[in-house]
């Protein structure tokens, strides 16, 4: 016999799984830009730990420490984001209509903060393989975390 959760419960099981999703998609997310890194030739971005400095008013101690603390905070935001993809959930929203929601939310926050913050030109300024690579990463964040998530929930 089923017992229905009650409403807190839900939600701390959408908040728990949530985390554990964003955890599994920032890794994705992680992989991909290694690869990508690796293809391009890209540096690791710092944009992470300036996000960071500019928000809380901080700044970095040793400017050699900058692309851990990035790397950090790069993992924490995208766990967190997790939360979101939980939240959806509670709607009912499942599988790729829930994916797409999603990626429209983190991608959207990306494309508001950064530009707001002075780290990154907006978007009209990009060009299309920025826009491309960019779109990926959140692509596969949102893929990994919501397949990651329904595969838990999945009764």
């Amino acid at each position: 016999m089923f017992v229905k959760k009650s409403p807190l419960e839900e939600l701390g099981t959408a908040v728990g799984v949530g985390l554990i999703a964003g955890l599994a998609g920032t890794a994705a997310m992680t992989i991909a830009q290694m690869i990508e890194m690796r293809l391009t030739k890209r540096q690791p971005s710092t944009v992470p730990a300036d996000a960071v400095s500019k928000v809380l008013d901080i700044k970095p101690t040793e400017e050699e420490k900058k692309e851990k603390v990035s790397e950090k905070v790069h993992w924490a935001y995208g766990t967190s984001w997790g939360v979101a993809r939980g939240l959806i959930s509670l709607t009912g929203l499942r599988g790729v209509p829930a994916d797409l929601l999603h990626f429209g939310a983190v991608w959207g926050a990306a494309l508001i903060m950064l530009p707001s913050l002075k780290l990154s030109p907006p978007i009209h300024k990009w060009d299309a393989k920025t826009i491309a690579i960019d779109v990926l990463h959140h692509g596969v964040y949102a893929a990994a975390t919501g397949l990651t998530f329904d595969l838990i929930k999945r009764k």
